[in-house]
Formats: C-alpha cells, sequence, structure tokens
C-alpha cells in the first residue's frame, strides 16, 4: 500500500485543506504515514507565507522531508507555493509545487512524477480565480467540531498583509453545497460546525443576492445540527440582517472573533483597515445588545510601524473600553513585499514585546471576568476528544456555546454530545463544571 505523509504549517484554513487533499490520497488507496516517524512514498507540505519566519519554516520542513526519504515524491502546496514557486524549485529534490488552487489536480501530477521524474510547476495566477475550489472533508480525525469551508481570498488589502497575492480575491462557495456538506457532516455524528475561510464573512461579497445572512438561516434549519459558529467576521458585515440571525436562530454561538487589529484610529488608517475606532465599537454594542451575554474574542497587532507611545496608550484604553473575553496579541512582524515593511518609523523589538506582555496581562483579566459573570450559571458544553489525557482521569473537557473552557467529571462516552453543564469556577484558561445532565435529541429540539 503506497504511503504518504503530511507538514502543515499555518493557518486552520491550511489544515482544512490538508485534510481535503487527504481525501484525495485515501480514495486512490494510501495509507497516512506520520511525517516524523517513517519514510513515506509522498510527502505533502502544505506551507504558509503570512510572515517571513513563515516562509523559512517551510523551507525547513521541505528540506526534513527531502532527507527523510530521497526517493520520495516531494509535493509542496500552500500559500508560499503560490507566492515563491520557483525559490521552491530550487530546493533539490523537490518534485511538485502547487499553489492555492488546482489541488485537486495533485493525484494525476504524483502518477506523471512516478512515471517521470521531472519537476513540475503547477502554480497559475491566482488573480484570475474566480471559482471556489470544491474539497469536500467528511470527517476530523482529531476533533469533536467540524470545519466547513465557505469562502477563499480576500479583497481587503490590509497594508501588513500578503494573502492576497498568495489566496487570490474572495470568492465563495455555492450554497448548495455548503448546505450539503453540513448534512453530510451532521450524518457523520458532528453537533457542533465551525465556519472557515480566509475572510470568513465576506462570504456571498461575490454571489448574487446571497449573504453570509441567508446561509447561516439555511443552515439553521439543517435538521440534527446543535451549533453553528462563524471562525471571524470583521465588524463591517455585521448588519441588521445578521444581528436578526444571531437573536433567532436556537444553534448560532454565542460567540464572534471580530480582528480589530489596533485600537487607535491613526494606526487602523496606515493599516488600511476599513472601519474607525468609534464605528467598531459601535458594532459591538449592537451585538452585546442583542445577545447580552456574547463572546466576543480579537486580534490584535502591537508596534505596527508609527506607533508611538501615546498611540499605544490610546488604543489600550480603547480596548480596556471595549472590553473582550480574550485577545489574540501579535508583535508586527515585517512581511517583505507589503507597504507596511516599507514604511518609515518601524518600531523597536523591545518595544513591541513590552507591549504584547501589556496587553497580554489585560486579556487575561479580561478573560478572567468574563468567565466570572457564569459562575453558577447552567451551560451547554461539547467535550472534546482526549487523547493524550490532558484532563485528567474521570474528567472531559470542552467548549460551551461562548467559547468557555470547561472542565468536569464525565466518561469518554460523552465526547461530541452537547452536555449541560453548571460552571463551579472561573479561571483564565479552564474553568471548572459540574455535569447535569446530556441534552438528548428530542430536548435539543426544544431547546
Amino acid at each position: 500500500m503506497p504511503t504518504v505523509a503530511f507538514y502543515t504549517l499555518g493557518c486552520k484554513v491550511n489544515f482544512y485543506d490538508t485534510e481535503a487533499i487527504w481525501q484525495l490520497f485515501k480514495n486512490e488507496g494510501y495509507e497516512q504515514v506520520d511525517f516524523e516517524q517513517s519514510a513515506a512514498d509522498v510527502y505533502l507540505i502544505n506551507t504558509c507565507t503570512v510572515t517571513n519566519t513563515g516562509d523559512k519554516k517551510s523551507r525547513q520542513i521541505i528540506r526534513r522531508a527531502v532527507r527523510r526519504n530521497p526517493e520520495a515524491i516531494v509535493a509542496v502546496t500552500g500559500c508560499y507555493a503560490q507566492t515563491s514557486p520557483a525559490e521552491i524549485l530550487d530546493i533539490p529534490g523537490v518534485d511538485l509545487v502547487i499553489g492555492t488552487q488546482d489541488r485537486d489536480k495533485i493525484i494525476p501530477y504524483v502518477k506523471q512524477l512516478q512515471e517521470q521524474r521531472k519537476p513540475i510547476n503547477a502554480v497559475r495566477n491566482i488573480m484570475k480565480t474566480r471559482e471556489f475550489e470544491e474539497l469536500d472533508v467528511p470527517n476530523f480525525a482529531d476533533h469533536t467540531r467540524a470545519f466547513l469551508k465557505i469562502q477563499e481570498g480576500c479583497n481587503n488589502f490590509c497594508t501588513f498583509c500578503i494573502i492576497p497575492w498568495s489566496r487570490g480575491l474572495s470568492r465563495s462557495r455555492d450554497p448548495q453545497s455548503v448546505i450539503q456538506q453540513a448534512r453530510q457532516l451532521v450524518a457523520a455524528g458532528y453537533n457542533e460546525i465551525v465556519l472557515t475561510g480566509i475572510h470568513t464573512g465576506g462570504y456571498g461579497d461575490d454571489l448574487e443576492n446571497y449573504r453570509l445572512s441567508d446561509l447561516l438561516w439555511d443552515l439553521d434549519k439543517v435538521e440534527g445540527l446543535g451549533r453553528i459558529r462563524i471562525s471571524s467576521i470583521e465588524a463591517s458585515q455585521i448588519d441588521e440582517r445578521m444581528l436578526e440571525v444571531l437573536k433567532n436562530s436556537s444553534k448560532m454561538c454565542r460567540h464572534f472573533h471580530i480582528p480589530l487589529q489596533a485600537g487607535s484610529n491613526e494606526v487602523l488608517k496606515r493599516m488600511r483597515r476599513k472601519y474607525t475606532i468609534e464605528e467598531f465599537e459601535h458594532k459591538i454594542k449592537m451585538i452585546r445588545d442583542f445577545m447580552p451575554d456574547v463572546a466576543i474574542t480579537t486580534d490584535i497587532i502591537v508596534g505596527f510601524p508609527g506607533e508611538t507611545d501615546e498611540l499605544f496608550r490610546e488604543g489600550f484604553e480603547a480596548i480596556k473600553r471595549i472590553g473582550f473575553s480574550e485577545m489574540h496579541v501579535f508583535p508586527y512582524s515585517k512581511r517583505s513585499g507589503t507597504p507596511a515593511a516599507r514604511m518609515e518609523d518601524q518600531v523597536d523589538e523591545d518595544v513591541k514585546h513590552a507591549r504584547v506582555h501589556e496587553l497580554i496581562e489585560l486579556s487575561e483579566q479580561m478573560q478572567l471576568a468574563y468567565a466570572e459573570k457564569f459562575v453558577g450559571q447552567v451551560l451547554d458544553v461539547i467535550p472534546e476528544r482526549d487523547e493524550k489525557g490532558t484532563a485528567g482521569d474521570g474528567f472531559v473537557t470542552g467548549f460551551s456555546d461562548n467559547y468557555l473552557q470547561i472542565r468536569f467529571p464525565g466518561t469518554p462516552d460523552l465526547t461530541g454530545k452537547i452536555c449541560r453543564v453548571k460552571l463551579t469556577q472561573a479561571d483564565v484558561n479552564t474553568s471548572e463544571g459540574q455535569w447535569v445532565r446530556v441534552l438528548d435529541e428530542a430536548s435539543q429540539a426544544l431547546a
């Protein structure tokens, strides 16, 4: 039986794409082996290019695959492959470079290489692509939540970001195809679906009179589906119709990841983000009015070129005022090929790190304050698989619909089921709870 090994760098979308490529190999009779453990016949590295370090790490992994088995076919895909195919083909031992499209052609290319070992550059101009690449993932090896990719690419062109060049412009998956895949996932036993994409909230931008809110209503009607979560959405994409869904759908999770990136208008403008801090704050208030207990998480970039101490302070106060249930904080890192990398007044690394620490501390305070609001309340939690035994004997861990990680006494057979759990003790990372009961299909329908 031929074997294939995968290595994925970067974001959740890349992990989704790798799963989809694995399905193609699986259908072809391949067995998947561990990248680190055994020599494979085919190595596939799914690369990331979001930072310069992403490129470097991708190159290291490619070389590692070539060393593992010099006879193996080494295929490289993903964002770095899309933007720098020639650079990758210069690495001795690379057989195939395929970008962030045409992945459905991987098997024919591998067959071609088995007959004749001549390196193939299969990268096409992504900016001309207007079609969503249909790749299904019927199940996920280590998750109790299923990811469903509904969108690809981005039209925003923020000054710090290379992604439009590596993923192309925004394109949406056909609604019928999304619904069909959701039904398949429910049939495979998934209670929660996470809608994902490069710019998920941009779903529908290229469709006639069909927005993300329409898709959510259609998913709401999928029988047996317990929860719908959106991986990330921009503040500007939250409008009245979206708020209506939040208010009236019993399946929408009380959790939004809305990237703010900076708390100062001047920095937002330099980043070419399309909103002011006032507009962002207004949107968050609207969401909270509709969904009072909603968890709002965000991304912040610290030390963007031109962020003075004064602008950082201004941003810090705004972030504190808005209040998040968690923040992902990143120091700005130069990405060659982007306008921000060429900007004057780059911020000193030590200054960046001091600011990052300050914001992480604030994030932990906000996380705890948010979790404490729910002590004594009963929440719906779906326990995750725990192969590594991190929850401890006799305990299970999962996320509530408002994204609190809760550990409670229970057995592995609760995995993937919607459990009612009373939160007994709040914590920054994992809170403690007491199991109440499992929601069966009948009571789920009423909930």
